[in-house]
């Protein structure tokens, strides 16, 4: 895979381009009536405004919350007739601001579309991407971008991950839960680990080096959780919620931590989910639950990326990714994020 941030392509200035909007919202699983693709007119740009043309686009789990019209307490939902947001990198084709040359590659979250009109003005302001042979653009959607804030922060400054301790990961094959694995690994932890399918039980064990494997569609996750889980959990990082945060809750070391990172078990859910059937555990044990979202951590970003960006380069971060082909694709791709169709970061190549 190639991109931005070392390609020499030509820079050439779109007159129309396609986006896709949330035309209505879903309710359970999203399916494609949800979505149109519109074709629409390049406009003008204002001083200070420049055009991005997406070469990749990032699909993640957490969009499917705020297309929900009462998502109210993460962030605002996402408007009808609007494209929604999402992490994209390209590269500038039109540029009418002085900070911002034509031929930057540059990380925003302006969405589905092929191109964008940015100004810097954003609620989630755009980054300039180094220009760095050894790194592709695309990574910066994945190691070096916000999922790999995520697992950093969420491992080391809400987990307070030590070596030594024993952390249980689910959705350990996903595009945070991968790296949680691995820089838990490298810090000296013993690692257990939850994934759905045998092939990626294997790339977790093998490639990521968890020491405990288990593949949830094999029974239930309660049930299989103790027999890997030795003397018990330090840390529970948890992306999914559901029957794994009570598995969790039943194998914690007294006094132990559990990061709440997502919960897609519940996420196409059309009424709320229960609470866990032994939450009371958390008080039994002295449990502390924190939940966190990757912007709250945005002041760690130049070690995190300084840290992280060693263990790409040197080949020491795996991130595998599961690549969909063009815009009109993306609701097809969105979907197989909750049916575990994806490993690694789920991107869309928009043509080049």
């Amino acid at each position: 895979m190639t991109g931005c941030s070392g390609s020499s392509t030509a820079t050439v200035r779109p007159n129309k381009w396609q986006e896709i909007r949330l035309v209505s919202y879903p309710v359970g699983e999203p399916h494609d009536g949800n979505f149109a693709l519109v074709e629409v007119e390049a406009p003008d740009l204002e001083v200070g405004e420049y055009l991005v043309s997406n070469e990749w686009i990032s699909l993640d789990p957490a969009q499917r919350l705020r297309m929900n019209p009462n998502s109210a307490g993460y962030l605002p939902p996402f408007r009808l007739g609007e494209v929604p947001a999402s992490w994209a990198v390209g590269r500038v084709v039109s540029s009418r601001n002085p900070s911002v040359a034509v031929g930057a590659c540059v990380l925003h979250n302006s969405g589905w579309s092929e191109c964008a009109v940015l100004n810097g003005c954003e609620s989630r302001p755009p980054r300039l991407i180094d220009r760095h042979p050894a790194l592709r653009s695309v990574d910066f959607l994945g190691p070096l971008g916000w999922p790999g804030l995520t697992a950093y922060a969420g491992l080391f400054d809400v987990g307070r991950a030590q070596p030594g301790e024993t952390v249980f990961v689910s959705a350990a094959a996903g595009a945070v839960g991968g790296m949680v694995v691995q820089l838990a690994k490298a810090r000296g932890l013993r690692v257990v680990a939850s994934v759905g399918t045998r092939e990626k039980a294997d790339l977790v064990g093998r490639e990521y080096g968890a020491d405990a494997v288990v593949c949830y569609r094999d029974g239930d996750i309660r049930e299989l959780l103790p027999r890997v889980a030795g003397n018990g959990i330090d840390i529970y990082f948890d992306n999914v919620g559901g029957d794994h945060l009570e598995a969790a809750l039943a194998s914690m070391r007294p006094y132990g931590r559990i990061v709440l990172c997502g919960s897609i078990a519940s996420y196409n859910d059309s009424e709320a989910g229960r609470a866990p059937a032994n939450l009371f555990l958390a008080t039994a044990k002295g449990l502390i639950l924190h939940g966190f979202l990757a912007r709250m951590y945005e002041h760690r970003w130049d070690e995190f990326s300084d840290h992280m960006r060693t263990l790409v380069e040197r080949g020491q971060m795996k991130a595998p990714m599961t690549v969909v082909e063009g815009l009109e694709a993306i609701p097809q791709g969105f979907r197989k994020l909750f049916s575990g169709g994806n490993v690694g970061k789920m991107v869309v190549r928009i043509g080049q």
